[in-house]
């Protein structure tokens, strides 16, 4: 179905495409297009967890969308199976690298005759992609740039303690965690949490901020910097945060211990250890993050490029924002012109200014 985009982009148009996961879960792509017919191939924009595809569509003057459109490129944005706007699943990193992200970039060469996709992947969006990328499973995808995190998470030492300590005990008394629980904390566990966070996060009056600081990160606040945001966005965010499973958090805990990403369900086609051999890709890897995120540490990139560097000399590339955290990256106020300009010239294979 086609409809105007509520939130912002003059003139763009939206498709919502439905297709079926490789195990048959109902997924759908947001085909985004412009008054001009796209002359670049196409770009898939993957979220990360207990969000949607709508988080690169915040409510500022310029999206990374609009961006994207304006540069020729026909956008397609993806619901995998972490999206809020699906009802509440549990799954894992396996799951999305195996089922979605193949049958998504599929799905999109059918559509468009394309035999080329680029991709524009965020965190656990990016986990996952990356872990299609390096078993081989997307061979259409020809240029990968990643925010926050690839294929070796770091994180501060507070954020090390919940998924060693708290993620074990927590998985026997809930599903799921979910910042909303700043505006509605609807059982006993919800309640503790939310007792928590009240006690310990005083950096602003949004309850779901604070709530996403503590269930995702380390920091007041932990995914973006508050002077990044206008207070619009700041608001907005109340209503794109939802469940994240707990299986999604035991995996990311079992990785972060083994310093890199780690397959949990041993399917065939994904290797247990993602970085015990070359990637079985010819994509070209365009890695960027915050210096300031408090999500992942920019250590996090900085392993994988080293380790895509080992395989692959002077292929592939590193940029670091300097006053940016986690998604601020994409939705900052001033975005726009500090991080935009680099996303295009990373898909276009050209160097950091």
């Amino acid at each position: 179905m086609a409809a105007a985009n509520p939130n912002g982009g003059t003139g763009l148009r939206e498709e919502v495409v439905s297709f079926a996961a490789g195990d048959g879960r109902a997924l759908d792509l947001v085909h985004v297009r412009g008054a001009v017919a796209p002359a670049k191939p196409p770009v898939l924009l993957v979220h990360g967890a207990g969000v949607r595809a709508n988080i690169f569509r915040a409510p500022v003057r310029r999206t990374v969308v609009d961006e994207l459109v304006d540069a020729g490129y026909d956008v397609w944005l993806e619901n995998w199976r972490a999206s809020i706007d699906f009802t509440p699943m549990e799954w894992t990193l396996d799951q999305a690298a195996l089922y979605d992200h193949p049958r998504a970039v599929q799905t999109i060469c059918e559509l468009t005759g394309s035999d080329e996709v680029k991709a524009v992947i965020h965190c656990q969006g990016s986990t996952s992609f990356m872990m299609s990328a390096v078993a081989g499973l997307v061979p259409q995808v020809t240029t990968v740039v990643s925010n926050a995190v690839s294929l070796h998470p770091v994180v501060p030492w507070w954020s090390r303690v919940k998924l060693d300590y708290f993620i074990p005990v927590s998985r026997h008394l809930t599903r799921y965690a979910n910042p909303h629980w700043g505006e509605k904390a609807n059982t006993l566990f919800a309640k503790a949490t939310e007792a928590m966070v009240r006690s310990t996060h005083w950096e602003c009056h949004n309850a779901v901020c604070k709530t996403v600081s503590f269930v995702y990160g380390s920091g007041r606040p932990a995914l973006w910097r508050h002077e990044n945001l206008d207070e619009t966005t700041h608001t907005w965010l109340n209503e794109e945060f939802g469940n994240a499973p707990m299986t999604f958090f035991s995996q990311m805990a079992r990785c972060v211990r083994a310093g890199h990403l780690v397959s949990v369900e041993h399917h065939p086609e994904l290797p247990e250890d993602f970085t015990a051999g070359p990637p079985q890709t010819d994509a070209r890897f365009a890695l960027i993050c915050g210096a300031l995120n408090r999500c992942f540490l920019p250590d996090s990139q900085r392993r994988t490029f080293e380790f895509l560097e080992r395989h692959q000399p002077g292929r592939h590339s590193l940029t670091v924002f300097p006053r940016y955290g986690h998604l601020d990256v994409f939705m900052g106020k001033d975005a726009a012109g500090d991080t935009f300009p680099a996303i295009l010239r990373a898909l276009e294979g050209k160097p950091s200014a």
